[in-house]
């Protein structure tokens, strides 16, 4: 089985799991996806654990940007922008630039 998450705080509002352990589901994907509720002075040991046990993580605030040190570099995009939400193999990356443009393409006029 594959395992994923978010990291953040606080987490109530997150509807992660849900979206994403219903999709596993009905796409008979062997993997789960966990909340991480985590404090800000419990960051370095939640990140250190979490990117050895998940295959996957998400980040949102407020440590998009807190996250970039435990990491072994970033792509692109994440370096440029200087946040981080989504985490692959050590890796951040920045897909929140991509979906915030993709939402107003259609609203802007050649």
């Amino acid at each position: 089985m594959r395992h994923f998450g978010i990291i953040g705080y606080p987490l109530v509002q997150s509807f992660s799991a849900k979206y994403f352990n219903e999709k596993f589901a009905t796409s008979g994907i062997d993997a789960e996806y966990s909340l991480y509720p985590t404090e800000v002075e419990n960051l370095k040991l939640t990140v250190e654990r979490l990117l050895y046990a998940l295959d996957g993580m998400n980040v949102t605030i407020p440590y998009k940007q807190a996250i970039i040190p435990y990491l072994d570099r970033l792509d692109e995009t994440a370096e440029a922008i200087g946040a981080v939400n989504v985490i692959h193999k050590h890796v951040g990356y920045n897909t929140d630039c991509l979906g915030f443009i993709d939402s107003i393409r259609p609203l802007l006029r050649a």
